[in-house]
């Protein structure tokens, strides 16, 4: 017998008696590949936060959400598109809960789709992933980021209407979408109008940089903290979600407004949060998304990752505010550009 052959059947059979798993769950592997059958999973415990954890097992999901009826229900994903086996395990997990759950739309923090974006990348890392969710009729309401081509708002999936940014409403619920790599005197004043002449009782605002942030690669981009919290706090905004950063953050109430960091969908740099004052919770050990459902003057949320972990889950009173007339005068004479933002479009490495 040739000794290759005979060392092969030698390994097969070692590995029979120790009991060793040769198939099993979908498992991370090396970024930009496809999903593989490999060993068992293992539940990562975060740094940070997630100490109420709850693996899901034998299909039992650990649902936080009341599911009241008329409620509004969606999904957050942010700096998601790598087409990675983890952003895939993500979407897996989100269609587990989109059964139980039944929302029907999700909104993206920006950083869609990574690197190429020829029909290939976007089948890779969009289509593909969120097939199931996609099939069953789930709406994306995509924002920009960084890495992401402008030309993406374009692409109907992403339901941009071909703007860079926009509005749209669910219920009683107004959601107002910003292109903040790219962001103008002409797109502020766009926010502006839409957030004052909104009647929605409760008021969202989305995008890629975040105003505050405890991660140690980015943090808050603070020329952007400057232009947009006085638009926010005078009109009424209730809710603030971000990427960019790639961890999990809730925010302590700024001014009565609540602020998420989002940005571990697809994406993760490992132990990169600084706990401060500021965070009330924090996540940086693996992937994750979002379920959010909104009813009466209650928000209810819950944050869980790849494996199925519950890592964070709350339920937010909307604060009652009056708005206040006049133009809030800008705080720059000039417009902040892609450059002092650092763009990587088109990225030929990720951070």
């Amino acid at each position: 017998m040739h000794h290759r052959i005979f060392f092969a059947l030698i390994a097969s059979w070692l590995l029979l008696l120790s009991g060793v798993q040769t198939s099993g769950p979908l498992q991370a592997s090396a970024a930009g590949t496809t999903p593989t059958q490999t060993s068992q999973a293992t539940s990562p415990v975060s740094s940070t936060g997630g100490s109420n954890s709850k693996q899901t097992a034998q299909g039992k999901l650990d649902l936080k959400l009341p599911l009241e009826a008329k409620s509004v229900r969606f999904a957050v994903i942010g700096d998601s598109g790598t087409g990675n086996n983890e952003q895939y395990e993500v979407a897996r997990q989100m269609e587990a809960y989109r059964e139980r759950v039944g929302f029907d739309f999700v909104i993206m923090l920006g950083d869609n789709i990574y690197g190429g974006d020829r029909p290939k990348d976007f089948a890779r890392k969009f289509e593909l992933p969120y097939k199931p969710l996609l099939d069953a009729g789930v709406k994306f309401y995509a924002s920009l980021g960084n890495h992401d081509n402008p030309n993406q708002r374009l692409y109907s999936p992403f339901n941009m209407g071909g703007k860079r940014y926009y509005s749209f409403k669910k219920g009683n619920v107004t959601f107002f979408v910003l292109d903040s790599t790219y962001m103008n005197s002409e797109q502020l004043s766009w926010l502006e109008k839409e957030l004052q002449t909104s009647n929605s009782v409760w008021k969202i605002c989305y995008f890629h940089h975040p105003l505050y942030s405890d991660g140690k690669f980015h943090g808050p981009d603070l020329d952007l903290r400057k232009l947009l919290t006085p638009l926010f706090e005078k009109y009424g905004v209730n809710v603030v979600f971000n990427g960019h950063e790639h961890v999990y953050e809730r925010i302590k109430p700024e001014n009565g407004i609540y602020y998420f960091v989002l940005g571990n969908s697809g994406e993760l740099r490992s132990h990169n949060l600084r706990r401060s004052q500021q965070m009330q919770a924090g996540f940086d050990s693996d992937r994750d998304f979002m379920l959010v459902e909104i009813t009466g003057d209650k928000l209810y949320f819950q944050t869980i990752s790849r494996t199925g972990q519950t890592i964070d889950s709350d339920v937010l009173q909307r604060q009652a505010k009056t708005v206040n007339a006049g133009k809030i005068r800008d705080e720059f004479s000039k417009d902040i550009t892609a450059e002092e933002h650092l763009i990587l479009w088109p990225a030929e490495a990720m951070p």
